[in-house]
């Protein structure tokens, strides 16, 4: 029998707020289900800085001339069912080490590949614009495929007090039931309206600007993508089908060459 498992990738050097919050959640994941856990530091892992060369977009990320860890990590999360983004607020943003792990993820925003997979974050800030860094966590799982859970955001204030450390757990425990329960359902889901626009234009953008010479363009072909309603099978109603085809419409009309 196969086990659920969950990873959370942590952006932060200590072993403190972010990183014994993350533990609670993934401890209270375990008293739902049968499911194994593991805690990736990204401090514990060669990660360098993205240099902007666009191989990765263009002709394939093997091509990549940075050899770190990353591939290493997206394996980690191709063999997880769910994934979480922990990290704390640094200068009202995620952490330098996350924002370089997101910037090193940046081909699967064009060729996402986590569906059926659930993801959530944890932020853990000192007084103000965590939310802020949880939509964004939302938007990104969003781009790589996941559904997503509406992540957390904790304040933790020190010295911590006890009255602050029992609101801290009352929103992870209120957090782990909500991504449990799509945990266990692995769905795949029937996009929405934006979603199936977002499919269509970069569907459309791909097919009428590349060619076989880029990578995005076979990806698309490998995966039937220029011919299917969305990214994985789905039954659209009678509406989305009329609109998805008025999208298509639209961005050929808008993306067609000279």
């Amino acid at each position: 029998m196969i086990r659920t498992k969950v990873t959370v990738f942590v952006g932060s050097a200590r072993k403190k707020h972010t990183y014994n919050n993350s533990e609670r959640f993934l401890q209270n994941l375990q008293s739902f289900g049968d499911l194994e856990y593991e805690i990736v530091q990204l401090n514990d892992y060669d990660l360098e800085i993205c240099i902007g060369c666009k191989l990765c977009l263009d002709k394939g990320e093997e091509l990549c001339p940075l050899k770190d860890d990353r591939d290493i990590l997206i394996e980690k999360m191709m063999e997880s069912d769910g994934v979480i983004f922990a990290t704390p607020n640094y200068s009202f943003q995620v952490s330098g080490m996350m924002k370089v792990f997101l910037d090193r993820l940046g081909f699967i925003f064009h060729r996402p590949r986590f569906f059926g997979k659930t993801f959530t974050s944890i932020v853990a800030q000192g007084v103000y614009r965590g939310k802020k860094i949880v939509k964004y966590f939302n938007f990104i799982g969003s781009g790589l495929g996941f559904n997503v859970v509406k992540g957390s955001c904790i304040t933790t204030l020190e010295p911590m007090t006890e009255k602050g450390q029992k609101k801290i757990d009352k929103i992870i425990d209120k957090h782990s039931k909500r991504f449990y329960s799509k945990l266990v359902k692995q769905e795949y889901p029937t996009p929405g309206m934006f979603k199936l626009m977002i499919f269509r234009m970069a569907r459309s953008s791909i097919k009428q600007m590349l060619n076989e010479n880029f990578r995005d363009y076979t990806y698309y072909m490998e995966n039937g993508w220029f011919d299917s309603d969305y990214y994985y099978p789905v039954r659209l109603n009678p509406l989305k089908k009329m609109v998805g085809k008025f999208f298509d419409m639209v961005f050929n009309k808008i993306y067609s060459r000279p």
